[in-house]
């Protein structure tokens, strides 16, 4: 839940258990469902084409068949996007514009970034368009998107248009968004959070505005993400309810919303807690996100996402062949989430507090309360016909205080 204030009764670090590699496509094919990752255009200051070749083949290998390149400003950006085309082309990989309209942004600026890169193999297309989409840009209004539109049609290059215009949230609003803003070809719903409330997810936004979409010709681009946390100061400070997002938000994906295409939110927005990307140590974090991300990986995410990942491009669930337990809290408890090649129980143990839940085949989920002594180290178990197959402690001790309130997930790896 955001909160302008953030107070909590432990440090929080989240310890995650992880034994996997589940085989996931990369292939897009005409009728292939697509799974993008945002990506911080602006965190890419200091990379050179090997970085973006690193981050293009750790993406490839989870199953992601592009980026979404967030893009803020026409400066640096500019260039190393430019840096990104090339490092896509030699490894067949997609991209496309997230223009980041919280910033000023000008009709030529977006044109001309557009046009330049229209051609490139290593655009994503959609419906026979170049796929532009947005965070933010509603109060633009119509007539400065469809003068993009029209300008770039001068060009020769048609555009599908899927924009996150976020203040339409409320299914209620579809209408409204399809009267006001008939350029418009398709949407993109960036929230993948609770609405600050203590409650999951529903997909009765998705729905709305999938039929919305489609009305249009689509796309609709659903987000997935693992968490949402920010600490930068007084005004930049909240946690969403994230517990069991990372499993319930795929799976609402999958069996309830079938979209066209899923963004996973993000592949590198640090300060926001929700990065699946390796974290690359040249990148500047300011003064206050180091606090909570150095030395808080994530990469183990993204072994749950090749499941996922593989289920949505195919339609079923994939055989898995080793056994994996991630944890993580922003709660008072330990959360536990299994994939398992059998049934087995899944053990918590945490001080003097225990916990266990039955797993069977594929994706589970379970938790432990935190305990009454100070500084303890979760142990987890996972126990088949009454012994012990796997287990291992935390990497870290929850204890009674902090110096930096921290919600980031810590993901570590056991095979």
């Amino acid at each position: 839940m955001r909160r302008s204030h953030i107070s909590v009764h432990r440090a929080m670090l989240t310890l995650s258990l992880i034994a996997a590699v589940i085989a996931a496509t990369n292939t897009l094919s005409a009728n292939a469902q697509i799974v993008v990752a945002h990506f911080m255009a602006q965190n890419a200051f200091s990379y050179s084409q090997q970085d973006w070749t690193n981050d293009i083949n750790t993406a490839k290998a989870t199953g992601i068949d592009g980026f979404a390149l967030n893009i803020a400003l026409p400066d640096y950006e500019v260039d190393r996007v430019a840096t990104a085309f090339v490092a896509a082309e030699n490894t067949n990989f997609k991209l496309f514009f997230s223009f980041d309209m919280s910033r000023s942004w000008q009709q030529s600026d977006i044109v001309s970034l557009v046009a330049t890169h229209a051609s490139s193999p290593a655009m994503l297309t959609y419906n026979g368009g170049v796929l532009v989409s947005t965070f933010e840009g509603e109060g633009n209004g119509n007539d400065f998107w469809a003068a993009i539109k029209t300008s770039l049609a001068n060009e020769g290059i048609k555009i599908t248009f899927a924009p996150a215009f976020i203040s339409f949230r409320d299914p209620s609003q579809t209408g409204t968004l399809l009267s006001s803003f008939p350029s418009i070809d398709g949407f993109f719903n960036w929230w993948s959070w609770p609405n600050d409330v203590d409650t999951t997810l529903t997909t009765d936004t998705d729905i709305a505005y999938r039929d919305a979409a489609h009305s249009r010709g689509g796309p609709y681009i659903m987000s997935v993400s693992p968490w949402q946390f920010k600490d930068i100061d007084q005004n930049n400070a909240w946690v969403e309810l994230g517990d069991t997002l990372w499993k319930y938000r795929w799976e609402q994906a999958i069996q309830d919303v079938k979209p066209d295409i899923i963004e996973i939110i993000t592949w590198n927005d640090y300060a926001e807690s929700h990065y699946i990307g390796d974290i690359n140590p040249n990148v500047d974090l300011g003064t206050a996100a180091p606090n909570y991300v150095n030395g808080f990986p994530h990469a183990a995410w993204r072994i749950i996402a090749q499941y996922y990942i593989s289920w949505y491009k195919t339609g079923n669930a994939p055989t898995v062949t080793n056994d994996v337990v991630v944890f993580c809290f922003p709660a008072d408890a330990v959360f536990a989430m299994s994939l398992l090649s059998s049934p087995a129980t899944i053990s918590l143990d945490i001080g003097s507090t225990h916990a266990q839940f039955d797993a069977g085949v594929g994706a589970a989920i379970g938790s432990v309360n935190f305990p009454v002594e100070d500084s303890q180290i979760p142990f987890i178990q996972i126990i088949r016909n009454g012994q012990t197959v796997k287990s291992m402690h935390g990497s870290v001790f929850v204890t009674n205080s902090c110096s930096w309130y921290n919600f980031n997930p810590f993901v570590g790896v056991v095979q």
